[in-house]
């Protein structure tokens, strides 16, 4: 990441880019805006930001949409932007690889806040994985870290960030029982306000990713703790 990070926000309203724009420059981020779907995607592919700020209903493509489109190809920071009392939203948001979500109407100074808490957890994941565990291997899977790819039988398989670093840190401790709280506050950090039950999803997902007749690893749920990674 670059000293200056550079924010790109998706938004329709002119308001929000307007005053959002004003903390930003007063931090010393750089910025760029994209106001419909499309040049959302077209935006995050050219210009490299280190983090995204997504509204959930914009024209052309919504926020969503353009949440899943991006995880195809890249692994940047994502803070979904949704309005009160839409649940659904932060809740597919997350299971599609957001990072986090913030509820409108917000104030441009919490914004700037959970763009530095994002941000940061970013940057001590990639600081806290050891280079010689950044790959992974078991019989038939590969699990990297440093690229966030995962691969069965040399196969790539589309993972979202989330479920990859889910993926890695029980797969860094084979046997291990992680409880769910562990797991959200290792992958999404301490500060984060966030359901237990997004884990709950994310495991489902990354089971149905990996999980073919013979192979020789699974993710078990131990009743009341939480999950743990196991090769037979």
């Amino acid at each position: 990441m670059s000293q200056n990070p550079h924010i790109l926000i998706c938004d329709d309203d002119p308001i929000v880019h307007e005053s959002l724009s004003l903390y930003l420059d007063n931090e010393r981020y750089t910025h760029s805006d994209a106001y419909d779907g499309n040049e959302s995607v077209k935006l995050a592919n050219s210009d490299n930001p280190d983090l995204i700020l997504l509204d959930v209903m914009m024209p052309e493509m919504n926020g969503l949409d353009v949440c899943r489109e991006l995880r195809k190809t890249m692994s940047t920071p994502i803070i979904i932007l949704t309005a009160k009392g839409e649940e659904i939203d932060r809740v597919l948001g997350l299971e599609l690889g957001a990072d986090d979500y913030i509820v409108k109407p917000f104030s441009p100074r919490e914004v700037v806040a959970r763009i530095k808490a994002v941000l940061r957890r970013t940057e001590s994941t990639a600081a806290e994985v050891p280079n010689a565990n950044q790959v992974l291997r078991f019989d038939g899977l590969e699990i990297n870290i440093e690229n966030y790819s995962v691969k069965v039988n040399s196969k790539p398989i589309a993972f979202t960030p989330k479920e990859v670093e889910i993926l890695h840190l029980l797969a860094s401790h084979p046997g291990s029982v992680m409880s769910r709280d562990k797991i959200l506050k290792s992958v999404w950090g301490d500060d984060f306000d966030g359901d237990l039950r997004t884990i709950d999803t994310h495991i489902k997902r990354i089971r149905q990713k990996i999980t073919y007749e013979g192979s020789r690893w699974n993710i078990s749920t131990v009743y009341g703790v939480g999950y743990k990674f196991e090769v037979s």
